[in-house]
C-alpha cells in the first residue's frame, strides 16, 4: 500500500503465528525475549538502543492469544529502514535461543541473593502477569475467553499465568522459536512512501537464508465447535480485606458467535448492532443495565472479532450477589425486546453516521494509521484469508445502507440477534465472586513452594544458586561496551531538522472572543475546541467538575431526552467531549486550568456542531438524580479499577498534589481524594440532590461565560473562512457574565511519605520532588537526561534487573517536579534505593560521542512526534494556554541539540534534591507496606483506598 505524502508515517510490521498449548507464558516470554540481542546486533538490548537513538514514531511488540506482532513507524525513511533491518534480525536470529540468562531475566528465574536468605521468583514477564491477575476485569476476560474455547489455542492464556510460568523451560521456549519463527509461518506488511523495490531488497536479505517451508501444521488454530447447551463458571478474584464484598460481585454472559468464517456484509452488520445495543450512553442494552440499579459498571467487551471466531459480551460489576439471576434474566430480556421491537430510526441514522465518519476519518491518534490498518488486516490475513477484503469498507458499506432503507433495520438486525446470540446455546456465564483472603493466600502459597523448595535443596545447591543470581545481575548491570554499541544503525545530527514542527497558527478574534485557527488538510472534517476559564471557581466544587462534564453530555433539556440529545450528536458530528485541563505555567504561581468542550464533524455540518456545543453547555438541565447516581457509580468503578491496574498514575497524581497546585487539582479530580468524594457522594445523593444539583448548576454558571473564552478551530483555509458565521453566532449566544472574584486556590496534600494499600501481587512505587524550588533553571538538556536516565539506569535497575515491567522518571516542565515511578513492581524500599542512586550514576557517567549523539536524537524523536491534524491543532492550542511561544521551543531545541556530557554530570546535582527532599508515594501489597515499615520505622502513613 502506498501513499505519496513527504511525512507520512512508514509502517513495517512481521507477524508470526503462535498458539501456545499451555499457560506458561511462552509466546509473551519470547515477544520480549528476541529484542535482547540478535546476530547482527549482539548487544543486550538492541531494542533499547533504538528507543534511545531513533526518530520512531512507534516500537513495540504484543503478544496476541495466537498471534505475536513485531511492528515499527517512522517518517524519516533512512531511520524507518534500520528499524526494519534491527527487527527483521530480532525475530529471525535471535540470541535469547542460546543464552538461558535472557529466558530468565525476561520470564522467569529463582532468586537467592544470599544462602541465608529466601528464595524468591523473578522475571519482567512473570511480574507483568502478576498485576494483570491483580486486576478483576483482566481475570473476568481471561475467564471469558478461555471457557468459550476450552477446545482450542484460546483455552489457555499466551501472556501466561503466574502460578504456571514457572513450570516453563528454556528447552520449551529454544523449541517454541525454532518451530513457529520461520518466514513460512509469517505475515509481512510495508506500508507508506518508500521505495518498494528496497523494501525487497532489505527482506531478500533475510528470506533467502531459509529454505522455503511450508507453514508448520501446529501453528494453524482450529475452530472451536460450538456448544450445544449454555455453561455457567463460578471465578474468585482478589478483594480488599476488611470491607463489606456483598455488591462487589461481576456477572458477563458471553456468546461465541460461529463456527464458520463470516461473510463481509455480516461482519460490518454484527458492528453496527454492537454500536447500536451498547456503542452510546443512549444504547438500549447499556442503557437499561445501568439504569436497572443492579450493578455500577459495564463488563464485556460487546462484540469482538479480532480472533478466528467472533463473539459477544456483556454483564455488570459492582453487582449484589442476590441480583446476579436479576442481571441475566435482564440481559435476556432486553435482547428479545431488541429482536422483537428493532431500534428506531433515529438511533440507526446516529450509528450510520458515527461509524461511516470513523472510517472515513480514519482518525487512530498518535497510534500510526498504516498499523491500525496492519492490524485489522491481520484479522483475516493470520487464518490464511484475504489480507485486503477487511480493508474494503466501502462496498459492503453501501449494499448495508441499501438493504437498511430497502428492508427497514428491523429486518436487518433482528435476526442477528436470533441468530447469533439468543438461539445460540454456546452461552458462557461467568460469575466472579470476591475473595478477600485470596491474595494473602496466593501470596501464601508461593512462599510455602519456595521455602519446600530451599528445603530441599543442598548446602552446594544454594550456594549455586546464590552464584547464578549474581552471575545474571552481574550481566544485566554490566554496560555494553562502545564499540558493540556501534553496530546499531543510527542517524546523525545532521539528519535532524534544526527548527521545530511548525503548525500554521493564526490568532484573531470574533465578536471580541480570542479564536486560534489552524488552517491545514483535514479531509473536510472540522476540528474545534470551546475553552473556558476554571479558576473562579469555587475550591470546594472542584471534584464535581469530571460528573459536570458527564452530565452535560448525557442528561436532557427541555425538548430532548437524553437519548434523543445523544442521538442527534451522533446523526450530526464526528462526536463531542467536555473535560478539564489543568496544567502549572512555568514562572506563575497561578496553574492554568479550564474546561474544554471538543468536537468535530464534517465541514458542512459545521452550524449543527456549533449549535450543538450551545445546547450541551447552555440547554441540559441538570437535574436528573438517578442518572447522576448512575453516573457517579460508575466513575467510582472506573477509579477502582485504575487503582489495580494503574497505580502508578495514582502515585503520580497523588505526589503532584503534595508538590503543586495545579497537582492538587488534579488530584481532586482524579485520584485518591476524587474516590474518597465519590466514596462519599454516593451516599449523599440520595440526602441531598437539591444541594448537588444547584452546586452543578453552580459550576454552569461559574464557567459558561463568553468572557475568557477561547475558540480553537482546525481545517483547510476555505472550511475555516465559512464556519467563523456560525462561531459567530454560537459566541452572542453565550452568557456575558463577568468572572466572580474567587480567592486564589493554594492547596496542597501534606508532605508525607504514603502507601494506597490494595489487593494487589505487584507495587507501584513514586519519589518525587519540586526542582524548580531549588533554584534549577530549565534548560533543554534536561529532556535529553530525563530520556536517557529511563532507556539506561532506569531500564537496568528496575526493569532488567529488579524484575518490574517498566521504571520511568517524568520531568514536568510546567510545574518542576521531576518523577521516579515504577510499574508493576516486585520491589519497593529496593526501588526506591535505585531512585536514590540516580545522581550518582549521573556523576560517574561515561558517555562517548556516539551515545550522546543518539541520546539527543531520540529526544528529538519525542519532541517531533508524528501528529494527525487534529492533535496539531489541539498542540498548538495547549502551548498558547501554557504561554509556550515559538521563540520558546526554538531556543529549547538549540539547547537539546548542543547537549554535552557536562551537562549529565550538572544534572545530578539537581536530582539530589528527590534523593534528600522528595516525597514517596506508593501503591502497594499490605505485605510489601508492613515489611517496609518494619525495615524503616514509619516510614509511610498507610491509607486504605478500597
Amino acid at each position: 500500500m502506498s501513499v505519496s505524502n513527504d511525512d507520512e508515517n512508514k509502517v513495517f510490521g512481521i507477524v508470526l503465528r503462535t498458539p501456545p498449548k499451555d499457560s506458561t507464558g511462552i509466546p509473551h516470554i519470547l515477544e520480549h525475549s528476541v529484542l535482547c540481542g540478535s546476530r547482527k546486533y549482539p548487544l543486550k538490548e538492541p531494542f533499547v538502543e533504538l528507543l534511545k537513538g531513533s526518530l520512531h514514531t512507534f516500537l513495540n511488540a504484543f503478544t496476541y492469544p495466537d498471534r505475536t506482532c513485531y511492528p515499527v513507524a517512522s517518517t524519516n525513511t533512512k531511520d524507518f529502514y534500520n528499524l526494519v533491518d534491527v527487527y527483521l534480525d530480532a525475530v529471525f536470529f535471535p540470541k535469547c535461543v542460546e543464552d538461558i540468562k535472557t529466558f530468565q531475566q525476561e520470564g522467569w528465574h529463582y532468586e537467592l541473593n544470599d544462602p541465608s536468605e529466601d528464595i524468591t521468583y523473578k522475571g519482567v514477564v512473570f511480574n507483568e502477569m502478576k498485576g494483570v491477575y491483580s486486576q478483576p476485569d483482566s481475570i473476568l476476560g481471561r475467564a471469558s475467553q478461555q471457557a468459550l474455547s476450552p477446545d482450542n489455542t484460546y483455552g489457555v492464556d499466551s501472556g501466561g499465568d503466574p502460578q504456571v510460568i514457572p513450570k516453563l523451560t528454556f528447552e520449551e521456549f529454544k523449541e517454541f522459536h525454532r518451530k513457529y519463527y520461520h518466514p513460512s509461518n509469517s505475515r509481512i506488511w510495508f506500508y507508506g512512501d518508500d521505495d518498494a523495490n528496497e523494501r525487497l531488497r532489505i527482506l531478500s536479505e533475510y528470506l533467502d537464508m531459509f529454505e522455503a517451508n511450508s507453514a508448520p501444521e501446529e501453528s494453524r488454530v482450529d475452530y472451536q465447535k460450538l456448544f450445544s447447551k449454555p455453561v455457567r463458571i463460578v471465578e474468585k478474584y482478589p478483594a480488599a480485606e476488611g470491607v463489606d464484598l456483598k455488591k462487589k460481585h461481576m456477572v458477563c454472559l458471553n456468546w461465541l458467535l460461529s463456527e464458520t468464517p463470516l461473510d463481509l456484509e455480516t461482519e460490518l452488520a454484527l458492528g453496527f448492532l454492537d454500536h447500536l445495543m451498547m456503542g452510546t450512553p443512549a444504547s438500549p442494552l447499556r442503557k437499561i443495565l445501568l439504569e436497572s440499579g443492579l450493578g455500577e459498571a459495564i463488563v464485556g467487551g460487546g462484540i469482538e472479532d479480532e480472533l478466528l471466531q467472533p463473539q459477544f459480551g456483556v454483564g455488570l460489576k459492582g453487582v449484589s450477589d442476590d441480583d446476579i439471576q436479576k442481571v441475566e434474566e435482564l440481559i435476556m430480556t432486553t435482547l428479545k425486546k431488541m429482536a422483537e421491537e428493532g431500534f428506531n430510526s433515529d438511533a440507526v441514522e446516529a450509528s450510520m453516521n458515527t461509524i461511516e465518519f470513523s472510517l472515513r476519518e480514519n482518525n487512530t491518534g498518535s497510534f500510526p494509521r498504516g498499523l491500525a490498518l496492519m492490524l485489522r488486516s491481520m484479522g483475516k490475513w493470520i487464518y490464511d484469508m484475504d489480507p485486503f477484503e477487511p480493508l474494503k469498507y466501502q462496498g459492503p458499506l453501501k449494499e448495508l445502507k441499501a438493504r437498511i432503507a430497502e428492508e427497514g433495520s428491523k429486518a436487518v438486525f433482528a435476526p442477528l440477534i436470533e441468530k447469533f446470540i439468543l438461539n445460540n446455546q454456546h452461552r458462557v456465564t461467568i460469575e466472579m465472586q470476591p475473595d478477600s483472603e485470596m491474595a494473602s493466600r496466593d501470596e501464601a502459597t508461593e512462599k510455602e513452594n519456595l521455602e519446600k523448595l530451599k528445603a530441599s535443596l543442598t548446602v552446594e545447591d544454594l550456594a549455586e544458586l546464590a552464584r547464578a543470581t549474581h552471575e545474571l545481575k552481574l550481566k544485566q548491570e554490566t554496560p555494553d561496551p562502545p564499540e558493540a554499541l556501534k553496530c546499531v544503525p543510527s542517524l546523525s545530527l545532521q539528519d535532524i531538522p534544526k527548527n521545530p514542527i511548525h503548525i500554521p497558527t493564526e490568532v484573531g478574534e470574533i465578536n471580541g472572543t480570542k479564536v486560534l485557527q489552524h488552517d491545514l488538510f483535514t479531509n473536510d472534517v472540522l476540528y474545534a475546541e470551546v475553552v473556558f476559564k476554571m479558576s473562579s471557581l469555587k475550591q470546594e466544587l472542584l471534584p464535581l467538575v469530571p460528573l459536570f462534564c458527564q452530565s452535560l453530555l448525557e442528561m436532557g433539556t427541555k425538548d430532548l431526552d437524553f437519548v434523543q440529545l445523544n442521538q442527534l450528536i451522533g446523526r450530526k458530528t464526528g462526536g463531542i467531549s467536555v473535560y478539564p485541563f489543568t496544567s502549572s505555567v512555568r514562572g506563575k504561581e497561578d496553574p492554568c486550568s479550564h474546561i474544554i468542550a471538543r468536537g468535530k464533524s464534517m465541514s458542512g455540518r459545521a452550524e449543527d456542531l456549533f449549535n450543538l456545543f450551545n445546547r450541551v453547555l447552555q440547554d441540559v438541565q441538570l437535574t436528573d438524580q438517578k442518572r447522576f447516581k448512575q453516573f457517579v457509580s460508575q466513575s467510582k468503578a472506573r477509579m477502582e479499577n485504575r487503582l489495580r491496574g494503574s497505580g502508578h498514575g495514582i502515585a503520580a497524581a497523588r505526589m503532584d498534589a503534595k508538590l503543586n497546585v495545579a497537582g492538587w487539582i488534579s488530584e481532586q479530580m482524579g485520584g485518591i481524594s476524587y474516590l474518597e468524594f465519590l466514596q462519599d457522594l454516593e451516599k449523599k445523593v440520595d440526602d441531598d440532590w437539591l444541594g448537588i444539583s444547584s452546586s452543578l448548576e453552580e459550576i454552569r454558571n461559574t464557567l459558561i461565560s463568553k468572557n475568557d473564552c477561547i475558540i480553537n478551530l482546525t481545517a483547510d483555509g476555505k472550511n475555516l473562512k465559512n464556519t467563523e458565521k456560525y462561531v459567530s453566532k454560537f459566541l452572542d449566544m453565550l452568557p456575558n457574565t463577568s468572572p466572580v472574584a474567587s480567592p486564589s486556590w493554594n492547596a496542597r496534600l501534606p508532605l508525607t511519605n504514603e502507601a494506597i494499600v490494595v489487593p494487589t501481587q505487584v507495587n507501584y512505587v513514586g519519589k518525587a520532588a519540586n526542582l524548580f524550588e531549588t533554584g534549577y533553571q530549565l534548560k533543554g538538556s534536561a529532556y535529553v537526561i530525563s530520556k536517557y536516565l529511563n532507556n539506561s539506569w532506569l531500564w537496568d535497575r528496575v526493569r532488567v534487573s529488579g524484575g518490574a515491567y517498566g521504571g520511568f522518571c517524568d520531568f514536568d516542565t510546567h510545574s518542576g517536579v521531576f518523577s521516579f515511578l515504577s510499574y508493576r513492581d516486585p520491589n519497593l524500599l529496593k526501588t526506591l534505593d535505585i531512585y536514590d542512586g540516580t545522581s550518582n550514576f549521573l556523576r560517574e557517567l561515561e558517555m562517548d560521542n556516539d551515545a550522546l549523539t543518539k541520546a539527543i536524537i531520540g529526544t528529538i524523536g519525542d519532541v517531533d512526534s508524528y501528529q494527525l491534524p487534529d492533535a496539531k491543532g489541539y498542540s498548538s492550542l495547549s502551548r498558547y494556554l501554557l504561554g509556550v511561544t515559538e521563540e520558546d521551543r526554538q531556543v529549547r531545541r538549540e539547547e537539546i541539540l548542543s547537549t554535552r556530557l557536562e551537562d549529565f554530570k550538572e544534572f545530578a546535582d539537581v536530582v539530589e534534591a528527590v534523593k534528600d527532599k522528595g516525597v514517596v508515594v506508593a501503591v502497594a501489597s499490605p505485605d510489601d507496606v508492613e515489611a517496609a515499615n518494619e525495615a524503616r520505622p514509619n516510614f509511610f502513613q498507610v491509607k486504605k483506598a478500597l
